[in-house]
C-alpha cells in the first residue's frame, strides 16, 4: 500500500504487508497549521497491521523550524505503530514538487529571478540510491538515514540545474 501521490510515492512499488506513508508536509517553509494537522490525521487512519514506512527529513538534525519540529513529532507518532521504519531523506533530485530545493532553484533560473546561493551544505539523494535503500529495509523496527551526497549549494546548482 502506498499512501500519497507525490514525488516519493511516484517511484515506490507496492510491497505486500507494508504501508509506505508518502503523504506528508513536503514544503519545509509550510506555514499553514492545517497542513501539519492533515498529515497527523492521515497517519492515524493507516492500517496498524501493516509495517509503516514513514519518510522523514535529515533536516531534523540541523534545523529548528516549524517543519523540523513537526517531523520530529511525526516520528514519535510513527513509533507507536507495532511495526515501523522511519526513512530520513536529504533533498531528492527527481519529481515535480515546486518546493524541493532543486526545483525551487530551477524555477528561479528559468524565470531569471535573483538567486541567493548560500554557502551551506545540503544532502542530495538520487532516485536510484533512494530505491536501493528502500529495498534494504529490514524486518525489525528501525530508523534509516539516506543522506546521498553532501554538497554545497553551488555544487547542487552546477550538477542538477545548469
Amino acid at each position: 500500500m502506498i499512501t500519497g501521490r507525490g514525488d516519493i510515492a511516484g517511484v515506490l512499488k507496492d510491497k505486500e504487508g507494508a504501508c509506505f506513508f508518502a503523504s506528508g508536509v513536503s514544503n519545509s517553509l509550510e506555514a499553514r497549521e492545517s497542513e501539519y494537522r492533515r498529515e497527523k490525521e492521515l497517519l492515524f487512519k493507516q492500517d496498524r497491521s501493516l509495517r509503516l514506512v514513514y519518510f522523514g527529513s535529515l533536516s531534523i538534525f540541523y534545523g529548528n523550524t516549524r517543519y523540523t519540529r513537526h517531523k520530529l513529532e511525526m516520528e514519535e507518532l510513527v513509533k507507536t505503530f507495532p511495526r515501523y521504519c522511519i526513512v530520513r531523506l536529504g533533498n531528492i533530485t527527481w519529481g515535480s514538487n515546486p518546493h524541493t530545493l532543486i526545483n525551487t532553484i530551477r524555477s528561479h533560473v528559468e524565470k531569471q529571478e535573483p538567486l541567493e546561493i548560500k554557502d551551506v551544505y545540503r544532502y542530495v539523494v538520487e532516485k536510484e540510491e533512494f530505491l536501493y535503500w528502500i529495498g534494504l529495509i529490514p524486518d525489525w523496527n528501525c530508523e534509516m538515514n539516506v543522506p546521498g551526497s553532501r554538497m554545497k549549494i553551488r555544487e547542487v546548482v552546477k550538477k542538477y540545474v545548469l
